[in-house]
């Protein structure tokens, strides 16, 4: 498994979570590293992305301010801090990783995708 998604969980609305995703080496290095989520019946939509050396950031309007994305080089993982979460917000959510930093919101541009971990928010 190259990229592999974890933390998702049950939480109340206003809550927080934390989302992690381990990466193989080969795939981190040098990456932009990407959440993407999908609502039931709804198509998935890009969350927050950083750039490889994490000097880059970009966030969905709907999650900014309320979401963090970073990444720990030395340990090849990316996370999601999720604060004031919102019924809304519930959806399975994806780490992706491509090359390019470039239109970071595009998923069509990303290469790779892990498994997706589950976020339920009850209101």
């Amino acid at each position: 498994v190259q990229l592999q998604a974890y933390g998702g969980g049950l939480v109340q609305a206003g809550g927080s979570l934390r989302l992690s995703c381990a990466a193989s080496g080969r795939i981190f290095r040098g990456y932009t590293m990407a959440w993407f989520r999908q609502a039931p019946g709804k198509e998935r939509e890009f969350v927050a992305a950083i750039s490889s050396a994490a000097h880059m950031a970009s966030y969905a309007d709907s999650v900014k301010g309320r979401f963090t994305i970073f990444r720990d080089n030395t340990r090849n993982t990316v996370s999601l801090q999720m604060n004031s979460l919102k019924p809304e917000d519930t959806a399975v959510y994806f780490c992706a990783s491509k090359a390019a930093w470039l239109n970071p919101m595009n998923e069509r541009q990303y290469n790779y995708w892990g498994q997706g971990t589950e976020v339920t928010v009850s209101s």
